[in-house]
């Protein structure tokens, strides 16, 4: 039996647990500190090395010490720091690396912004590759590498209209790959980017398909990836109740099923409505949406929704079986329950994947975030 490790960050206290994918028991086994607060992670392609994006930067504040770390994963799980942290210039966001780990490549917000880094032989962290100057309108969210290596795709999800100011539009834009050198060449702005608020994007195992999370307006959508990326084709809703959206209702990550018969995207919500003079959950759906995927032309179809049993699911993983979904669930709540306020911890929810693609709960581990966030977790296969 394959042995998968779950490491879930809250702030900068990194934390690694076995995962029995017979019963979904996660089991607590080391902790490392970070240098600073945990934005993202990624696994090297090939050695046993995770790539630890760090910032005492978070949403709304911009902070200003930001690195990225080489952590070693030892033959037990265990995380170990290797080499010093290399400075970035601002809070990355999310972080990959090429198919192949030559390179490693974050996408920042505040500024919208991207940079490469060369990854050595060893798995160190390198220099940064110079690039052309972009204009990446407001706010990218996340820089992925196509499966055929050859483009580079970044969301940037734009910002709704608030507080007096307009809606700024978001975009998908599009770069050639080659050697860690970005050029751009498509720029995806349906309606002129407006009511179009992209924030993640996965691909198809074996079609050239690519599916996005479109964050501001709770949809799912679906692009081909031809000799240019054409789409929207499908835009459909994520939520249960799209008719009932509440304040602070987002969608989150995107993953594709390793079998590319499924596709899996987080709803999110933390909003707050005051009950007797405290702040309590306004009720939106904190929820993992299943959608099919036909197989001839790779359209979604809605399948199941489950409830996450806790708020704001940023980030969720899908172990390399196929057999289980971890989600992080990034803070905690009071709610209203029979009348009663009932704290609702951080923490992580484990769900058995089915044959069907449909969702089966088995377990959520609270975990007390304080004034800090559950902002990643990821699995990875035993090295």
């Amino acid at each position: 039996m394959n042995t998968f490790f779950v490491y879930a960050a809250v702030g900068a206290d990194f934390r690694q647990y076995s995962l029995n994918v017979s019963d979904g028991s996660l089991s607590e086994r080391s902790a490392i500190t970070l240098p600073a607060g945990l934005q993202y992670a990624w696994r090297h392609a090939s050695k046993p090395i995770l790539y630890a994006a760090c910032s005492d930067g978070g949403p709304g504040k911009s902070g200003t010490q930001h690195f990225i770390c080489a952590l070693t994963i030892q033959t037990d799980g265990s995380l170990k720091l290797a080499g010093t942290p290399t400075q970035l210039r601002w809070r990355p966001v999310h972080m990959t690396s090429d198919r192949t780990s030559q390179h490693l490549l974050l996408a920042y917000n505040a500024p919208s912004a991207l940079s490469v880094h060369c990854i050595k032989r060893d798995g160190s962290i390198g220099e940064e590759v110079n690039q052309h100057n972009f204009d990446l309108g407001v706010c990218a969210h996340q820089v992925v590498v196509t499966p055929d290596h050859h483009r580079v795709v970044l969301p940037v999800r734009g910002n709704d209209p608030e507080h007096g100011q307009p809606e700024l539009p978001g975009s998908i834009e599009i770069f050639e790959y080659a050697e860690g050198v970005l050029t751009h060449r498509q720029k995806l702005i349906p309606n002129a980017g407006y009511e179009f608020g992209p924030r993640h994007v996965d691909f198809h195992p074996t079609k050239p398909w690519m599916y996005l999370s479109i964050e501001r307006q709770n949809q799912i959508a679906f692009f081909e990836l031809g000799k240019t990326v054409v789409g929207p084709l499908w835009r459909k809703t994520t939520l249960r109740h799209p008719e009932q959206l509440k304040p602070r209702q987002l969608v989150g990550a995107i993953h594709v099923h390793p079998s590319g018969k499924f596709v899996y995207v987080s709803n999110r919500a933390d909003g707050t409505i005051d009950h007797e003079g405290k702040k309590i959950f306004n009720g939106a759906e904190n929820t993992i949406s299943t959608f099919s995927i036909d197989q001839e032309t790779g359209e979604p179809t809605l399948i199941h929704i489950e409830d996450t049993r806790g708020m704001h699911v940023r980030t969720f993983a899908i172990d390399p079986s196929g057999t289980m979904l971890v989600a992080g669930c990034m803070i905690a709540r009071d709610i209203l329950k029979d009348g009663a306020i009932e704290h609702v911890a951080g923490g992580l929810s484990v769900f058995r994947i089915n044959v069907d693609g449909s969702l089966t709960f088995l377990h959520k581990y609270d975990k007390e975030v304080g004034q800090e966030r559950l902002f990643w977790m990821g699995i990875v296969a035993h090295p």
